[in-house]
């Protein structure tokens, strides 16, 4: 039986408190920024002069935020991380069945929510449907002025209208909170991130074959960096039904794996992978310029550093089909309950599956006890139930914690 999830996410106060950067990577955000303790006065130089070169005002959306020193951020995060399809400059990504590929800022094929918990004991990672038909409120032109509202349009179509400002303005118009710090990152960037953390366990049910993406992997464990990251990532032929939904629990799969490695493998502890994670990250992403200060960075890095992995919750952004929009998703009435808790910091639970394209790893039936001598027992999963200040989220919430090791499911449908 599958245990409980149990996540607490504060309340983000007007005015801004904290934001960080991670691409695809919900803990490897803490890797990227507490880097920049760790690494000489140099590479701090290099690092920030790569930061604030390539920058976006938000102070529109959430207000600007000062500074904070080298400590610990004070108060809840609320921080939008996108990832960009463009093939511009991009190595030659490109997919079989879309040699074109998208250009300049590109589409938002990944959108994530990072909402790191007031008391910065646990955090809740949002993932949000690219097919999801949205209102688009009116965004700024990077070239000045400004587009119109839009009453209907898919999410990913936010990024190429109007720069990094428009996803965060739709997701904040959707889920009612503000997004003060916000990062956009290449395709070049996921690759090298992947590679400067030695590369990434990751467990697979089945095998996965995807031609559109050039990715092939056995069943059971591979270990995956660079190029085959990047495609097991965007993979959607390959695992699950074949749909973004499969895609979403299959990068799930990909960020838990990662974070359990960057807790365990001396990965924080390690000068020289945190600086090579850190110039993979920025010189790879599009940053808001409320994160163009280092010691904002390390300051987010702290809180989120501090939360135990099993306190790290990612669920798919509740998503239901329409026939009035064929091959795409709309909202669901689990959405209110979704932003409810956002907004007014409710603890959650949660009570559904891992998702379309992942499945729990037959050890995470049971939670490994001590012995006196040692060894290891099985007893059973905690549980527990919402209370005062808490809700449980409905069943058609997917997700997982951090903690919980997954398995990607092969595709068995292909289209």
């Amino acid at each position: 039986m599958r245990p409980n999830t149990v996540a607490r996410h504060g309340r983000l106060r007007r005015g801004g408190v904290a934001r960080t950067i991670v691409g695809l990577v919900a803990s490897a955000i803490a890797v990227v920024l507490v880097a920049t303790v760790s690494v000489s006065a140099v590479a701090v130089s290099q690092l920030t002069s790569s930061v604030e070169s390539n920058t976006v005002h938000l102070s529109h959306i959430g207000g600007s935020a000062a500074p904070p020193g080298i400590d610990a951020i004070t108060g809840g995060v609320n921080m939008l991380i996108v990832g960009s399809d463009t093939r511009t400059g991009q190595a030659g990504f490109q997919d079989k069945a879309d040699l074109a590929g998208s250009s300049g800022a590109g589409n938002n094929d990944v959108t994530i929510l990072i909402h790191i918990a007031q008391d910065h004991q646990s955090a809740l990672i949002v993932s949000f449907p690219r097919d999801l038909m949205v209102p688009i409120p009116s965004c700024p032109n990077p070239k000045g002025g400004s587009y119109g509202r839009v009453s209907l349009a898919m999410l990913n179509s936010t990024l190429s209208r109007g720069g990094l400002a428009c996803p965060v303005l739709t997701i904040e118009s959707l889920t009612g909170i503000e997004i003060p710090y916000a990062a956009s990152i290449s395709f070049d960037g996921v690759a090298s991130m992947a590679d400067a953390v030695g590369g990434v366990t990751v467990c697979v049910a089945s095998a996965i074959s995807d031609p559109y993406v050039g990715l092939t992997l056995p069943a059971g464990e591979n270990t995956i960096s660079g190029a085959q990251a990047l495609a097991f990532l965007r993979s959607r032929h390959g695992v699950g039904d074949g749909s973004d939904l499969g895609r979403i629990s299959n990068q799930q799969v990909y960020l838990s794996a990662l974070a359990r490695k960057v807790k365990s493998d001396g990965v924080l502890t390690d000068p020289l992978k945190l600086y090579a994670l850190a110039k993979a990250a920025t010189s790879n992403m599009q940053l808001s310029d409320s994160l163009a200060h280092l010691d904002t960075m390390v300051a987010i890095a702290l809180a989120l550093k501090s939360i135990p992995l099993s306190n790290i919750a990612m669920i798919q952004y509740p998503a239901g089909s329409s026939p009035l929009y064929p091959d795409r998703v709309v909202q669901t009435a689990a959405d209110s309950v979704v932003n409810n808790a956002l907004q007014k910091d409710l603890r959650v639970e949660l009570t559904g599956t891992t998702g379309r394209g992942a499945e729990l790893s037959p050890d995470q039936t049971a939670t490994p006890t001590p012995t006196a001598s040692g060894s290891a027992t099985a007893s059973p999963a905690p549980t527990s139930s919402a209370g005062s200040g808490s809700v449980a989220l409905p069943s058609t919430v997917q997700g997982q914690s951090a903690d919980q090791q997954t398995c990607s499911k092969g595709n068995v449908v292909r289209g």
